[in-house]
Order: C-alpha cells, then structure tokens, then sequence
C-alpha cells in the first residue's frame, strides 16, 4: 500500500513554497508525477525533486509546468526568488570559515555583530535548531552598511534571560517607533533611535528564553525589524532595508507568525516595486498572500495592494483593477475584533491611498484617471496629522495626476500643500514624489504661478 505524500511547509523558503504550489496544481489537476513528468519531458523523480526543494526548479521547466498545469504563471513567477535564496546559500558557505556564528557581546557593552562566536561558546540551553537560526539571521543582519550603523548607535546590554517585561518593551518600542516614521519620517533621529532598539532586541535571540515566551519574543522581534525597515526605506537605506524585512520574515516563520510574515512580504513587495523591479514585487506579494485562509480581511486586503501596484507598474490594466477589486472586497469585510494591532494603522485613508497609488500609474499610462483622483482626495481627506508622511505621499500624487490630466489650476492649490507638508518631514520618499510633480509641473512653466511652484520644489528636494 503506497505511503502518504510526505507534507509540504510553503513557508521554510521560495523553494518550498513553490514545491507546495507544484504539488497543489498537479494534484488539482488529477495528475500523478510521472503524467506531469511526461507532459512536460522530465521524469516523475525530478518532478518528485521538485516538489520536495531537492533540486532546483529553473525557469524553463516553471514556464512548461505553468503551461501544463493552466497555472496563469505562478510557478514561473516565484522561480526568480527561489534561484535567489539558493545563490545566497551558496554565497554563504563559500564564505563560512567553517563554523557557525552569532553576534558577539561584550560584557556591559550589548554590542551585537561585532565578531563571530563559536558554536561551542554559546548557551548550551539553546536548541540546534534555535542556534542555526541564530547564526542564518545574524549573517544576513551583518552584510553591508547596516553593521556600521547599528555598530554606531549605543544600546544598553541584553539580559542573559528574557523576561515578559523584555518582549513588551520591543512591542512598545515598535508601536513608538512606527508612529514617530509615520509623522516626521524615516530620516535623521527616528533612525538612530530605531536601530539602536533594533539591536537590543536582536540581541535578545541569543538570550536563554523560556518556552513559554519565544514566540512572543520572535514576533515582537519581527515587528520591529518591519518598522526600522521601513524607516531604512524611507531614508533610502534600500539595501537596509532589504536586509531587516527578510529578517523579519525570518523571525515570522521561526514561530508560525503568518500575520506578521503577511506584514514583511507586503513591505518586501513595495520596496521591490518601488525600486524599479515590480516583477520580484508581485512574486513577493504572492508569496504573503500563501495560505491566505490564515490572513485576516485587513492582511488580505493590504497583499492585494502590493500585488495591484507591481501590476500597474508592469503596465497590466486589467490584472490590476482585479486586483484592486479583491482588495476592496476584503477591506469590505474586516471585523475589527478580527485584525491584530500591527493593522491598526489599515483603515480607510490607508486603503484608499494604496488602491489610489496604484490606480495613479494606470492613469499616467493613458487610463481614466477620474477613479484614481476620488481615491486620492478621499485619502487626504482621512487622514490624521499622526499620519502625516502618508497624507503628503497622498495630496503629492493627487497634484501630479491633476497637472499631468491638465487641470494645472486645481493642481497649483495641492501642490502648494504639498510641499508646504514636505519641508516639515525627514522624508527621501516624500522629497522624491514632490520631484516627480515638479517634473509634471514643468509642462506648465508658461504659468508664472506654477513656474513659482517649480522652482521651489526644485529647491526643496535639492536640500
């Protein structure tokens, strides 16, 4: 009698998850290995391979399994990232001097990364699995620029032993942290503040914890490692910023957080699109949207977001509105009770704005732009001054698309606003969407008002 299919755990690694995607669509198809093998020319061991992350998938063979399977191009769109992780294992024990390592600390100082430790030297207590752990995130957190600033900024010492105490204090540095981004920005002293809170708690990891508390720890971890990316983000800390999301996610998955993992892809995804790369930014959208029976309304609602806006970027129209219309829906059914704290800030305005940014580019790329302009105004319009940074990325948008659909009157009122609201923000993100009006505005330079506008936006994002 023939074994069970061994299970599938989507979230170990984009190659897992794509294994457990392979498997879903073949077994939705009624198909067993060896017939899928046979569609697509390979055997049902390497297809078995495949489903198991024991042998990489390459693009080719997603594109053909795509095309069997009548997936609409999941497979070939998650195989980047998988290929991705892979060379950064790769990279990662060619560069290994053969043994484990985690942050170091000196006694009273709570200095973290500042040279490996031998696996032999640690707490004991600290379970093999816990240790590879350890040392994966702590490698990550050490590449690049983010060592010398965290490096930089002072922090008070780690306990040996976690306390309750110790993980409220990270959930009440994360929900500081955030509201002071949200309302000056992730420049200057909110991201000294944030990385040196960051180091302490990452410190925490290597801290013997009780059971009891570990995934309260890892997830409060989690969560501020979001909110310090974010401001790297913001700061264009970009590969910073890369960095503590995927740490992030880490942490999230160590303990079976999928909200919080939901929250890391959604950032990874934005950042990713936001760069210049909205393919990656819809494969990582649809990485959190795995499992999305798991996600709350708000959650959902958000991925749908980040997916609508890697597709407008890549010009797909209709994928888009799709998608929008999914995120409403599922804002439509959010039970406050339901939503956890870190989604608090996903209200109305914030919603509007996202599905609003995301209906912009459609609008600049030819599309109706009269549904984009009511979801705008609607944001500015909701939110508070606790979210300042997000009402200006708003009220900037809104004067973009209003000057570039001719309407330089209108305009010329929320553009004014708008760069009054920069100048009081610590904001490379701001600074770069009030450029992008500038750019807009200069269509218009025949207006002696708008060429006023011009000229200090001009000298405002040149600051």
């Amino acid at each position: 009698m023939p074994r069970p299919p061994k299970p599938l755990d989507p979230t170990r690694s984009a190659a897992h998850w794509l294994g457990a995607e392979l498997r879903h669509w073949r077994e939705l198809r009624k198909l067993s290995q060896d017939e899928l093998g046979a569609l697509v020319h390979l055997s049902g061991d390497l297809i078995s391979k495949f489903e198991r992350a024991e042998r990489p998938c390459k693009l080719r063979h997603t594109m053909a399994l795509d095309a069997a399977l009548d997936t609409g191009g999941v497979l070939s769109r998650s195989v980047a990232l998988a290929e991705a992780e892979m060379d950064n294992r790769s990279r990662e024990m060619d560069n290994s001097p053969g043994r484990a390592t985690i942050p170091r600390r000196r006694a009273g100082v709570g200095g973290t990364l500042e040279g490996p430790l031998s696996a032999p030297e640690w707490n004991e207590s600290i379970p093999m699995e816990r240790r590879n752990f350890l040392a994966a995130t702590s490698a990550a957190l050490a590449a690049g620029p983010l060592l010398q600033l965290m490096n930089a900024a002072p922090s008070a010492a780690a306990p040996s032993v976690v306390r309750p105490a110790d993980v409220e204090q990270i959930r009440t540095a994360a929900t500081t942290l955030r509201s002071w981004d949200n309302l000056y920005g992730g420049a200057g002293v909110v991201r000294d503040t944030a990385l040196a809170q960051l180091r302490w708690a990452a410190n925490l990891l290597g801290s013997s914890c009780p059971a009891s508390l570990k995934a309260d720890l890892f997830s409060a971890v989690s969560r501020l490692a979001t909110v310090v990316g974010a401001s790297a983000f913001d700061a264009f800390a970009h590969d910073d910023a890369h960095r503590l999301f995927s740490f992030a996610t880490s942490c999230a998955e160590e303990v079976d957080n999928w909200p919080l993992r939901a929250i890391s892809y959604n950032l990874r995804s934005r950042q990713a699109t936001w760069r210049g790369d909205p393919d990656s930014g819809l494969t990582l959208a649809e990485l959190g949207l795995a499992r999305a029976d798991r996600l709350s309304s708000a959650e959902r609602s958000m991925l749908y977001n980040a997916r609508a806006r890697a597709l407008a970027k890549m010009g797909r129209t209709q994928q888009t509105l799709t998608s929008i219309g999914r995120s409403d829906d599922s804002f439509a059914s959010i039970v406050a009770a339901d939503e956890g704290p870190w989604m608090a800030y996903y209200d109305s305005a914030q919603h509007h704005g996202d599905t609003g940014h995301a209906l912009f580019d459609l609008a600049l790329a030819g599309h109706p732009p009269k549904e984009a302009l009511c979801r705008l105004q609607t944001a500015v319009d909701s939110h508070g001054d606790g979210f300042a940074r997000s009402r200006t990325f708003s009220r900037t948008k809104l004067a973009t698309l209003r000057m570039a659909a001719s309407d330089p009157e209108q305009a010329l009122a929320d553009g004014r606003r708008a760069l009054a609201e920069v100048s009081q923000l610590r904001s490379l993100r701001a600074n770069h969407e009030l450029g992008e009006l500038g750019r807009v505005a200069h269509r218009h330079r025949t207006i002696p008002d708008i060429r006023d506008l011009g000229e200090q936006i001009t000298s405002t994002v040149a600051v």
